[in-house]
Protein backbone atom coordinates (compact mmCIF):
# COMPACT_ATOMS: atom_id res chain seq x y z
CA UNK A 1 0.00 0.00 0.00
CA UNK A 2 2.82 2.39 0.83
CA UNK A 3 4.58 1.70 -2.52
CA UNK A 4 1.12 2.59 -4.19
CA UNK A 5 0.90 5.75 -2.42
CA UNK A 6 4.52 6.83 -3.50
CA UNK A 7 3.75 5.75 -7.21
CA UNK A 8 0.72 8.03 -7.15
CA UNK A 9 2.87 10.88 -5.61
CA UNK A 10 5.41 10.37 -8.01
CA UNK A 11 2.67 10.92 -10.92
CA UNK A 12 0.78 13.73 -9.08
CA UNK A 13 4.53 15.17 -9.10
CA UNK A 14 5.05 14.68 -12.89
CA UNK A 15 1.32 15.96 -13.64
CA UNK A 16 2.24 19.55 -12.47
CA UNK A 17 5.77 19.33 -13.77
CA UNK A 18 4.43 18.67 -17.19
CA UNK A 19 1.55 21.17 -17.47
CA UNK A 20 3.27 24.47 -19.10
CA UNK A 21 1.95 27.70 -16.85
CA UNK A 22 -0.34 30.73 -18.60
CA UNK A 23 2.61 33.00 -17.63
CA UNK A 24 4.90 30.64 -19.69
CA UNK A 25 2.50 31.75 -23.05
CA UNK A 26 1.77 34.98 -22.80
CA UNK A 27 4.10 37.86 -24.59
CA UNK A 28 5.19 41.00 -22.91
CA UNK A 29 4.13 40.70 -19.53
CA UNK A 30 4.12 43.74 -17.24
CA UNK A 31 3.17 45.01 -13.25
CA UNK A 32 0.06 43.48 -12.78
CA UNK A 33 -1.38 46.23 -11.23
CA UNK A 34 0.02 48.72 -13.69
CA UNK A 35 -2.16 49.36 -17.20
CA UNK A 36 0.14 51.13 -19.08
CA UNK A 37 4.08 50.41 -18.58
CA UNK A 38 7.23 52.78 -20.34
CA UNK A 39 9.26 50.79 -22.34
CA UNK A 40 12.52 52.65 -23.49
CA UNK A 41 13.33 53.31 -27.21
CA UNK A 42 15.36 50.83 -29.05
CA UNK A 43 18.11 52.15 -30.38
CA UNK A 44 18.80 49.66 -33.47
CA UNK A 45 21.69 50.23 -35.46
CA UNK A 46 21.13 50.58 -38.97
CA UNK A 47 21.50 48.05 -41.41
CA UNK A 48 25.20 48.06 -43.36
CA UNK A 49 25.50 45.80 -47.26
CA UNK A 50 26.64 42.51 -47.04
CA UNK A 51 27.86 40.06 -50.01
CA UNK A 52 24.54 38.55 -51.64
CA UNK A 53 22.49 41.60 -50.60
CA UNK A 54 19.75 42.37 -53.22
CA UNK A 55 19.40 46.28 -53.95
CA UNK A 56 16.28 47.44 -55.71
CA UNK A 57 17.26 50.78 -57.37
CA UNK A 58 14.69 53.49 -58.97
CA UNK A 59 16.09 56.48 -60.93
CA UNK A 60 14.27 59.08 -62.13
CA UNK A 61 14.61 62.42 -63.50
CA UNK A 62 12.86 64.79 -65.86
CA UNK A 63 13.74 62.73 -69.47
CA UNK A 64 12.78 59.77 -68.90
CA UNK A 65 14.06 58.00 -72.00
CA UNK A 66 18.24 58.53 -70.77
CA UNK A 67 17.21 57.30 -67.16
CA UNK A 68 16.33 53.97 -68.57
CA UNK A 69 20.30 53.70 -69.56
CA UNK A 70 21.02 53.09 -65.85
CA UNK A 71 17.69 51.10 -65.23
CA UNK A 72 18.33 46.76 -64.79
CA UNK A 73 15.26 46.75 -66.97
CA UNK A 74 12.92 48.72 -68.94
CA UNK A 75 9.62 48.19 -66.67
CA UNK A 76 9.05 49.97 -63.62
CA UNK A 77 10.20 49.07 -60.20
CA UNK A 78 6.52 49.03 -58.96
CA UNK A 79 4.20 45.98 -57.58
CA UNK A 80 7.76 43.26 -58.49
CA UNK A 81 7.30 39.93 -57.01
CA UNK A 82 9.87 38.69 -54.85
CA UNK A 83 11.73 36.20 -57.95
CA UNK A 84 11.35 39.23 -60.01
CA UNK A 85 13.42 41.32 -57.72
CA UNK A 86 15.73 39.11 -57.30
CA UNK A 87 16.25 38.39 -60.86
CA UNK A 88 16.39 41.96 -61.45
CA UNK A 89 17.76 43.44 -58.61
CA UNK A 90 21.66 44.37 -57.68
CA UNK A 91 23.69 41.32 -56.50
CA UNK A 92 26.52 42.87 -53.69
CA UNK A 93 29.48 40.70 -54.98
CA UNK A 94 32.10 39.09 -53.31
CA UNK A 95 33.93 41.97 -53.48
CA UNK A 96 31.24 44.16 -52.29
CA UNK A 97 30.41 46.10 -55.56
CA UNK A 98 27.28 45.80 -57.75
CA UNK A 99 27.54 45.97 -61.23
CA UNK A 100 24.95 48.80 -62.66
CA UNK A 101 24.67 50.17 -66.32
CA UNK A 102 26.51 52.48 -67.51
CA UNK A 103 27.82 53.20 -63.95
CA UNK A 104 29.81 49.59 -63.99
CA UNK A 105 30.75 48.72 -60.68
CA UNK A 106 29.63 50.71 -57.50
CA UNK A 107 31.34 49.47 -54.37
CA UNK A 108 28.29 49.42 -51.48
CA UNK A 109 30.51 46.95 -48.57
CA UNK A 110 29.49 48.02 -45.50
CA UNK A 111 27.31 51.06 -46.51
CA UNK A 112 23.89 51.52 -45.23
CA UNK A 113 21.10 52.49 -47.53
CA UNK A 114 20.88 55.89 -47.36
CA UNK A 115 24.76 55.80 -47.83
CA UNK A 116 24.76 54.26 -50.84
CA UNK A 117 21.73 56.05 -51.91
CA UNK A 118 24.01 59.49 -52.02
CA UNK A 119 27.15 58.12 -53.57
CA UNK A 120 24.89 56.53 -56.57
CA UNK A 121 23.60 60.06 -56.72
CA UNK A 122 26.87 61.93 -56.67
CA UNK A 123 28.25 60.05 -59.20
CA UNK A 124 25.42 60.46 -62.03
CA UNK A 125 25.47 63.89 -61.11
CA UNK A 126 29.00 64.39 -61.54
CA UNK A 127 29.12 62.41 -64.56
CA UNK A 128 26.14 62.35 -66.24
CA UNK A 129 23.20 64.53 -64.94
CA UNK A 130 22.90 68.19 -64.51
CA UNK A 131 21.23 69.59 -61.30
CA UNK A 132 17.89 70.92 -63.45
CA UNK A 133 17.43 67.24 -64.23
CA UNK A 134 15.40 66.92 -60.85
CA UNK A 135 17.41 63.67 -60.54
CA UNK A 136 15.65 61.28 -57.92
CA UNK A 137 17.33 57.98 -56.91
CA UNK A 138 16.24 55.35 -54.22
CA UNK A 139 17.73 52.23 -52.98
CA UNK A 140 16.01 49.75 -51.20
CA UNK A 141 16.18 45.97 -50.24
CA UNK A 142 14.79 43.41 -52.35
CA UNK A 143 12.87 42.35 -49.51
CA UNK A 144 13.46 41.73 -45.90
CA UNK A 145 14.88 38.32 -45.52
CA UNK A 146 15.15 36.47 -42.23
CA UNK A 147 15.14 32.54 -41.37
CA UNK A 148 13.46 31.00 -38.79
CA UNK A 149 13.60 27.43 -37.51
CA UNK A 150 12.25 25.24 -34.09
CA UNK A 151 9.01 25.21 -32.69
CA UNK A 152 6.83 27.82 -34.82
CA UNK A 153 4.24 26.88 -36.78
CA UNK A 154 5.99 27.45 -40.46
CA UNK A 155 9.34 27.26 -40.09
CA UNK A 156 12.36 28.28 -42.95
CA UNK A 157 13.61 31.42 -44.63
CA UNK A 158 10.56 34.46 -45.19
CA UNK A 159 10.55 37.58 -46.84
CA UNK A 160 8.90 40.74 -45.89
CA UNK A 161 8.32 44.23 -48.06
CA UNK A 162 8.81 46.39 -45.58
CA UNK A 163 11.51 48.51 -44.01
CA UNK A 164 11.84 47.25 -40.37
CA UNK A 165 10.59 43.91 -39.05
CA UNK A 166 10.37 43.15 -34.94
CA UNK A 167 10.50 39.87 -33.36
CA UNK A 168 7.11 39.44 -32.99
CA UNK A 169 6.24 40.43 -36.38
CA UNK A 170 8.61 37.40 -37.49
CA UNK A 171 7.18 35.08 -35.46
CA UNK A 172 3.35 36.00 -36.27
CA UNK A 173 4.63 35.96 -40.17
CA UNK A 174 5.68 32.22 -39.28
CA UNK A 175 2.42 30.59 -37.33
CA UNK A 176 3.67 31.69 -34.12
CA UNK A 177 5.28 29.99 -31.59
CA UNK A 178 4.10 26.36 -30.59
CA UNK A 179 2.70 25.52 -27.08
CA UNK A 180 5.55 23.54 -26.45
CA UNK A 181 8.55 26.80 -27.71
CA UNK A 182 10.71 28.40 -25.35
CA UNK A 183 9.04 31.81 -25.54
CA UNK A 184 11.41 32.98 -22.68
CA UNK A 185 14.75 32.02 -24.41
CA UNK A 186 14.29 32.79 -28.60
CA UNK A 187 17.69 33.12 -30.02
CA UNK A 188 18.87 35.26 -32.66
CA UNK A 189 21.79 34.43 -34.54
CA UNK A 190 23.29 37.91 -36.43
CA UNK A 191 25.85 38.22 -38.90
CA UNK A 192 27.76 41.06 -39.03
CA UNK A 193 31.15 42.37 -40.42
CA UNK A 194 32.95 41.46 -37.01
CA UNK A 195 31.35 38.20 -36.65
CA UNK A 196 28.49 36.45 -35.48
CA UNK A 197 26.36 37.63 -33.04
CA UNK A 198 24.05 35.40 -30.85
CA UNK A 199 21.52 36.96 -28.26
CA UNK A 200 18.89 35.32 -26.31
CA UNK A 201 15.20 37.72 -25.96
CA UNK A 202 12.91 36.66 -23.24
CA UNK A 203 9.34 37.93 -25.19
CA UNK A 204 7.31 37.02 -21.64
CA UNK A 205 8.58 40.22 -20.80
CA UNK A 206 8.03 44.09 -21.63
CA UNK A 207 11.99 44.72 -21.44
CA UNK A 208 12.47 42.62 -24.60
CA UNK A 209 11.07 45.71 -26.71
CA UNK A 210 14.12 47.27 -25.00
CA UNK A 211 16.58 44.74 -26.67
CA UNK A 212 18.78 46.08 -29.82
CA UNK A 213 17.77 42.21 -31.18
CA UNK A 214 14.27 43.05 -30.84
CA UNK A 215 14.22 44.62 -34.29
CA UNK A 216 15.70 42.08 -36.86
CA UNK A 217 18.23 42.73 -39.09
CA UNK A 218 18.03 41.66 -42.86
CA UNK A 219 19.38 37.83 -42.59
CA UNK A 220 18.75 37.45 -39.22
CA UNK A 221 18.44 33.57 -38.17
CA UNK A 222 16.15 33.28 -35.26
CA UNK A 223 15.60 29.93 -33.18
CA UNK A 224 12.91 28.70 -31.05
CA UNK A 225 13.89 26.01 -28.68
CA UNK A 226 11.31 23.13 -27.31
CA UNK A 227 10.36 23.15 -23.55
CA UNK A 228 11.01 20.77 -21.11
CA UNK A 229 7.33 19.45 -21.08
CA UNK A 230 7.82 18.06 -25.33
CA UNK A 231 10.81 15.66 -24.31
CA UNK A 232 8.58 14.94 -21.06
CA UNK A 233 5.79 13.84 -23.73
CA UNK A 234 3.61 13.80 -20.49
CA UNK A 235 1.16 16.22 -22.04
CA UNK A 236 0.81 19.99 -22.41
CA UNK A 237 -2.93 20.88 -21.26
CA UNK A 238 -4.38 19.55 -17.87
CA UNK A 239 -6.44 17.09 -19.36
CA UNK A 240 -3.65 15.85 -21.96
CA UNK A 241 -1.40 15.10 -18.27
CA UNK A 242 -4.46 14.56 -16.58
CA UNK A 243 -5.26 11.30 -19.18
CA UNK A 244 -2.01 10.32 -18.72
CA UNK A 245 -1.72 10.03 -14.67
CA UNK A 246 -4.94 8.06 -15.39
CA UNK A 247 -3.42 5.40 -17.71
CA UNK A 248 -0.17 5.37 -15.74
CA UNK A 249 -2.10 5.00 -12.82
CA UNK A 250 -4.36 2.34 -13.88
CA UNK A 251 -1.44 0.21 -15.31
CA UNK A 252 0.75 0.46 -12.14
CA UNK A 253 -2.48 -1.08 -9.84
CA UNK A 254 -3.14 -3.39 -12.33
CA UNK A 255 0.62 -4.52 -12.12
CA UNK A 256 0.48 -4.46 -8.16
CA UNK A 257 -2.25 -6.74 -8.67
CA UNK A 258 -1.12 -9.16 -10.16
CA UNK A 259 2.14 -9.48 -8.33
CA UNK A 260 -0.07 -9.36 -5.10
CA UNK A 261 -1.98 -12.83 -6.27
Amino acid sequence: MKRLSAYFLLLVGLLFTSCIPTKDLIYLQGEPNQSAQAVNPVVSKPYRLQVNDILNITIKAIDPQFVKLFQSTETGQVNKSEQSLYYDGFVVDDHGNIRMPILNEVNVLGYTLEEARQLIEKRLLEEYFTKDANLFVSVKLAGFRYTINGEVASPGTKTLFQEKVNLMEAIANAGDISIVGDRKAVTVIRQTPSGTEIKTVDLTQRDAMSSPYFYLQPNDYVYVKPLPQKTLGTGTTLVQSMTALISAASLITTVIVLMSR
